[in-house]
């Protein structure tokens, strides 16, 4: 083994063990990096976006829209609620602490955040980081419909009760349909526990789904 492969090989094992596990992922996913017209698409909606969200060009209380971050042509997406304070002051999703979890399970698939593309329903960070409310939801949400559109994951994993509702068109909360796959316009969807509440909750039995579920992601992967 090179020095490379074993520096990433000990980076997994030590992420691993973060998520509860001791083992090392039978295979790294690769995926494509290239992609510049799914960028400029990307790019030109997020213009659309700040130029005309109902809900986003009408609010006030956030320093900036946090509109997504990684890989146009990801394989692999993940979407969460909204913005916290973190992500609203530097402008891109899943920076915070909750970010910092994500991150761990991103590498303990043997991906980088790079490799993967983030993004939250709502683009704009709610009062005192409050859960979106359905009507905000639903005025914001059709832009994160549109980045699906444009980048075309092979897999999406939500992350928590709100995205999983909005993405799937479901009542059920994340606790009923967590680790069960969907489907978003034919794209395999597997609801997942959020990085937020995975460190609130952080026990061998959380710890343990959240695996299983990544798991599940990896088996989905091309």
């Amino acid at each position: 083994m090179c020095a490379m492969d074993y520096e990433i090989a000990q980076r997994h094992l030590r992420t691993n063990k973060l998520m509860g596990v001791d083992f090392l992922p039978v295979s790294k996913v690769e995926t494509n990096v290239t992609g510049s017209s799914q960028q400029e698409l990307l790019e030109q909606l997020q213009i659309e976006h700040n130029d005309s969200c109902p809900h986003c060009t009408q609010e006030t209380g956030y320093t900036q829209t946090v509109f997504g971050a990684g890989n146009p042509c990801a394989s692999l997406m993940f979407i969460g609620e909204a913005p916290g304070a973190e992500e609203d002051a530097c402008g891109e999703p899943f920076v915070g602490a909750a970010g910092q979890k994500l991150n761990e399970i991103i590498q303990a698939i043997g991906l980088t955040r790079e490799e993967v593309y983030i993004a939250n329903v709502l683009k704009s960070r709610p009062p005192q980081n409050r859960t979106p409310l359905p009507t905000e939801i639903q005025a914001c949400g059709p832009y994160l419909k549109k980045q699906i559109e444009i980048i075309q994951p092979d897999v999406i994993v939500t992350l928590g009760s709100p995205a999983t509702k909005y993405i799937l068109d479901t009542d059920q909360g994340i606790t009923k349909i967590r680790g069960l796959w969907n489907s978003y316009n034919d794209i395999p969807v597997l609801p997942t526990y959020h990085p937020a509440y995975l460190l609130r909750n952080y026990t061998t039995e959380v710890r343990g789904q959240v695996w299983v579920d990544m798991q599940e992601v990896i088996s989905k992967l091309p």
